[in-house]
């Protein structure tokens, strides 16, 4: 209870999914490089003392699925803090650890949600920047989501100081508009989400879809002919309402399936050219 980590929230972290391929064969870690290269970002900006290297965390983490015979979808936390018994501007010594749980379908993807705007603010870059994943962050979404949990909602969706809408507490926000896909810039404190990427990268490859990197009013919120979440644990939720108005006819919307379609073909193996994202855990060689 005395570590920094424990006192000042000086801990950073990793939320990564391992799913099992499309063959029903190997269990793979999605965009595990992207996620270790987000991890030492911010480590660096909390200015860690003699983080660890990348490669024993992949050891570790190949261990750690092995030894618990995890052989379907799972949801795993990677964490990396403060240790010892220093003041506020320690920075080590240096612990780590990692979990690795399995994680059923959640019914949320099939079903959609309902959200909130909350009346709670957005951490700014100049603040609590989002931009890094540190535990401490994670207070402000807490507030919001406790906020919306006793209102009814399934979720909420966060402002920024200048009222523009930055994301929930713990996925980015997409709306679709005349069938382009439009979402927060990284100048919206937002977390720099590595599904967000993939959602963009694979509209515009896979799909041709054209999207849009912008600020997004509150109310354009409600002119959104679909929404959606996303994020590593998240996946694709589809938004059915904000503030209770409902978006579209309320159901999930043929964009957001289309999306999910390609999301969930990519970190099953479904798709040839993205491979390359998936580092297998129970054989091979990881990338």
């Amino acid at each position: 209870m005395l570590t920094p980590a424990f006192k000042y929230g000086a801990c950073t972290f990793e939320g990564l999914r391992g799913y099992q391929d499309a063959a029903l064969k190997e269990v793979h870690v999605f965009r595990l490089r992207e996620h270790l290269d987000r991890l030492r970002f911010s480590m660096h900006v909390m200015r860690f003392d003699d983080p660890p290297p990348d490669e024993a965390m992949r050891r570790a983490l190949r261990e750690l699925i092995r030894a618990n015979r995890i052989a379907g979808d799972c949801h795993i936390r990677l964490m990396v803090w403060v240790d010892g018994d220093g003041e506020q501007t320690a920075t080590g010594p240096i612990g780590w650890g990692m979990a690795a749980l399995p994680r059923d379908a959640d019914p949320r993807v099939r079903e959609g949600i309902h959200v909130a705007v909350s009346s709670w603010t957005r951490i700014g870059d100049n603040a609590m920047p989002p931009r890094i994943k540190v535990t401490a962050n994670y207070n402000n979404g807490r507030l919001s989501g406790l906020q919306a949990k006793t209102d009814g909602y399934g979720g909420v969706i966060l402002l920024t100081a200048s009222g523009h809408v930055s994301e929930t507490p713990g996925a980015c926000v997409f709306i679709v508009r005349e069938g382009r896909l439009i979402t927060p810039s990284h100048t919206d404190d937002i977390l720099e989400s590595i599904t967000r990427a993939t959602v963009l990268e694979l509209a515009r490859d896979e799909l041709g879809i054209a999207a849009e990197e912008r600020p997004i009013a509150r109310t354009e919120l409600y002119a959104a002919e679909e929404a959606f979440l996303c994020g590593s644990g998240n996946e694709i939720q589809p938004i059915l309402s904000v503030d209770r108005l409902k978006l579209g006819d309320g159901q999930p919307g043929p964009v957001t399936r289309r999306v999910q379609q390609v999301y969930f073909d990519a970190v099953r193996g479904a798709l040839p050219a993205r491979r390359g994202w998936l580092t297998p855990m129970l054989g091979g060689a990881a990338p």
